[in-house]
Formats: C-alpha cells, structure tokens, sequence
C-alpha cells in the first residue's frame, strides 16, 4: 500500500511540474526590456486613458486588457479624440519607427511632451513590452473633427476663459 501512494504521489507531483511547464510555455517571460517598458507604462499613466475601466477600477484590469484603447471620447476645442490601442498601433512598426511615433506631437489631452522627455531607451523598452503582450482587441474610435458630434460618451473641456 505504502508503494501505490508513493507511486500515485509521484504521479500527481509530475502532472503539477508539467502543467506548470505548459503553462509558462503559454505565457512567455518578460524580458528586461520589456519588464523595464511594463514600469514605466505603469508609472507613466499609459493605463488611465489607453485601458478601459482601468482609473474607474482603482488600475483592477486583467493585465491581458492593458493598453487596447477605449471607447471614452476626450472633447474640446480640438475635436474629439480618442485613447488609441497602442498594442495594434505597434503590430506593425519596428522599434525604430515607434521611437520616431512616439516623438510627434499628438491632440490633446495626450501629453506628448512626456513621452518627448522619455529616452530612446525608455521608448524602446515600452514598444517591447507592448509587442511582448500583442495585439488585441479593436482599434479605438478615429478622431472627431470640432465641428461634429461624437456618436459615443465624451470628457468635455471647457474653453478657458480669455
């Protein structure tokens, strides 16, 4: 008897070792760089706009749901905009490419000058981590001219008093 619950002990400690194995396989390992990029999303803000929900919940979103964009409409002077999926803005761009993106200058109330301040390698290490969780979901709603309505729910901004 002592023989079967040893073998039966083995048996289910392997099973345990193996589906752990699969697992990791499934989820691959951060690198640095890309360990680097998740940090600075995180300490940048990237989540309160480009994450839905994520302000709402207290930043409580699966982290498979990060950076896909969102539906929420910011509204001022400049039109509409919208907070794009960065994780379907970098499919196709290489690291170089995204380090020239990051350096334009965007509509508001995306603070560009932010990412402007941020190294190349700061910019690098957030494209890794972006391409390290890949693309998904739905592109977010394009820009709306000031001059039209937005179809969804919108932050409006007030024009400053002169």
């Amino acid at each position: 008897m002592k023989c079967r619950g040893l073998i039966v002990g083995t048996l289910a400690i392997a099973s345990l070792v193996t589906g752990a194995a699969v697992a990791q396989q499934k989820s691959p390992k951060l690198s640095a760089q890309a360990a680097r990029g998740r940090y600075l999303m995180q300490i940048a803000g990237c989540n309160d706009c480009h994450t839905p929900g994520y302000t709402a919940s207290g930043g409580r979103v699966a982290e498979h749901l990060w950076l896909t964009g969102d539906q929420l409409g910011w509204r001022g002077p400049w039109g509409t905009t919208y907070a794009s999926n960065l994780r379907l803005l970098v499919k196709d761009l290489s690291a170089n490419q995204f380090v020239k993106f990051a350096r334009s200058q965007f509509r508001p109330p995306m603070p560009w000058f932010n990412l402007r301040a941020m190294t190349d390698r700061d910019l690098t290490a957030i494209y890794a981590y972006l391409k390290h969780l890949g693309p998904a979901c739905q592109p977010a709603p394009q820009y709306v001219p000031a001059d039209q309505t937005p179809a969804g729910p919108v932050v409006q901004f007030t024009t400053p008093p002169k």
